[in-house]
């Protein structure tokens, strides 16, 4: 069964924010599936801008040029209706972004313990932010909270996945 226009309550497009490794991407996957609807990664349709890998932007053209194209991408892919877009953590931490996403759709914040966070990809070397020690990481997670919680919806992130989205589901006034 298709959902339609009228999923949501009329909401045409759902961000999922919050930290690395929070289930943003597999969630919405699931949900676009579930609503019938497009679902965009934003860390994947910026390396496909880029033809570089998100290390490799990084590196070669640094953490500033990043976060401008990650936002640009995202206003960009925000003319789609019917879409459920996943956004790179440092993005849903952008107040610039926040407010954007907020004024355009519903945002939904996957929130992922920092325990969770770090049995998940700790070790994961293709995120360049994990290169930073844990004292660092951990900082840098309770400061994006900040932001995240700003989001229309907060939904905790459990291991298994379609639990956290038969959760949003409910949240999104959905039984399903």
């Amino acid at each position: 069964m298709s959902y339609g226009r009228h999923a949501v309550s009329g909401v045409l497009r759902i961000y999922l924010v919050g930290f690395m490794c929070s289930g943003k991407s597999s969630i919405g996957r699931f949900l676009a599936d579930t609503l019938g609807w497009k679902f965009i990664d934003l860390d994947e349709e910026v390396m496909v801008r880029e033809r570089m890998t998100i290390p490799e932007i990084f590196e070669q053209k640094g953490e500033d040029y990043f976060r401008d194209l990650e936002l640009r991408t995202l206003q960009e892919v925000s003319s789609i209706e019917e879409i459920v877009i996943a956004t790179g953590g440092g993005l849903g931490a952008n107040r610039e972004a926040m407010d954007f996403m907020k004024s355009n759709g519903l945002v939904v914040w996957i929130d992922v313990d920092f325990e969770d966070f770090l049995k998940r990809c700790g070790r994961d070397r293709n995120r360049p932010l994990l290169r930073r020690g844990e004292e660092e990481l951990r900082k840098l997670f309770e400061s994006r909270k900040e932001v995240y919680k700003e989001a229309d919806i907060h939904i905790k992130s459990q291991e298994d996945k379609e639990k956290t989205l038969r959760e949003l589901l409910k949240a999104l006034g959905r039984n399903n």
